[in-house]
């Protein structure tokens, strides 16, 4: 349970703060106290996300990219950069930006850090693995990546970005912290973004065939939204420092045949399951070793898939009947009612 004192009366620049994630971690810091100052360039963030919090009186919109964001205007306390397309057709959209976001934007949010003399943390990713050749993924284990491949632009772009933040703390000049994080989802993702669980509920709800890719054998470990935020503001307020990388995500292990059964459990529907070829470098398995999020951070994920999945659908279900989109009373009618829970 994150322990509100943490935050109050800081002020925090959240960057990519109308994404997903960043969405709910200004929902979080200001529910503790803080005083939030949100940036984001809506490249891949909603507007819809933050639009609650326009007239809250500790809250800012600073609409900017990054690789733009030289100075900030007020003092700054803490500064988490989120600021990131995550998921592969987003980063792949644009590689250059991608990899000049986790670059440039990065390096220029360090700077920012050390003149405010702010804690900075950096959420990286579990792409730093790559395709993993060790199971489950240390901290310490340095990745199997391509370094020349379609996913390099996010994956080596935020190996870059770890590899500033330590060159600057083993500088003095920064008191950095990066976490790795792993799969996660929960209300709020963009039923486009081209993630698996997104893909997933929004065909299911659409009656659309579910799309897996590969045989469905591969595996991945997928948190829920509110315990990553819990795990982002623990690691910002530890100390000391910890002075490493820690995994952020949740260590049960999913087949995504697992996933989309019970996808299909969860949604009354007509669809069915259908196999196309697995993307290039597409890692075959992953899940994290959280031993040092438990001994450092005194933190371990609560809510199980499950639980998790179930809030998920019902919020794209509202989302999708309120965008007028396949989900609908009449598109339902003929639906197949939900299969029973599978793995709960």
């Amino acid at each position: 349970m994150l322990d509100k004192t943490m935050t109050a009366n800081k002020t925090a620049l959240v960057c990519g703060g109308a994404g997903f994630l960043g969405s709910h971690l200004c929902d979080v810091l200001l529910s503790s106290g803080a005083r939030v100052v949100c940036v984001d360039s809506f490249l891949t963030g909603s507007e819809d996300n933050i639009r609650p919090l326009e007239n809250h009186p500790n809250f800012r919109l600073i609409t900017r990219d990054i690789c733009d964001l030289e100075t900030v205007d007020e003092p700054i306390d803490q500064i988490y950069n989120l600021a990131c397309a995550a998921s592969p057709p987003q980063y792949q959209a644009d590689p250059i930006h991608t990899m000049m976001t986790c670059v440039t934007g990065t390096a220029n949010l360090l700077h920012l850090a050390e003149a405010h003399k702010a804690t900075f943390l950096q959420a990286s990713t579990s792409e730093v693995y790559g395709d993993p050749t060790e199971h489950p993924q240390r901290e310490d284990y340095r990745g199997n990546v391509n370094c020349t491949g379609p996913r390099a632009c996010y994956d080596e772009g935020k190996r870059a970005a770890e590899a500033l933040c330590f060159d600057m703390l083993r500088a003095s000049k920064v008191d950095a912290r990066v976490v790795r994080i792993f799969n996660t989802y929960g209300p709020r993702m963009q039923p486009s973004d081209g993630r698996i669980i997104s893909n997933l509920i929004t065909q299911a709800l659409s009656n659309e065939p579910l799309t897996i890719y590969g045989s469905g054998r591969q595996t991945r470990s997928f948190c829920y939204v509110s315990d990553l935020v819990d795990g982002l503001v623990a690691m910002m307020n530890v100390s000391p420092n910890p002075n490493a990388p820690i995994n952020l995500g949740n260590p049960s292990e999913f087949t995504i045949s697992e996933l989309a059964d019970m996808v299909l459990a969860m949604v009354p529907t007509r669809s069915e399951i259908i196999f196309r070829p697995l993307p290039k470098d597409d890692p075959q398995r992953r899940k994290p070793d959280i031993s040092r999020a438990r001994l450092l951070l005194d933190w371990t994920p609560q809510i199980p898939l499950a639980q998790g999945l179930r809030q998920t659908v019902d919020w794209f279900a509202d989302v999708l009947r309120a965008d007028g989109d396949a989900f609908s009373e009449g598109s339902q009618a003929d639906a197949r009612p939900a299969r029973g829970m599978v793995g709960a």
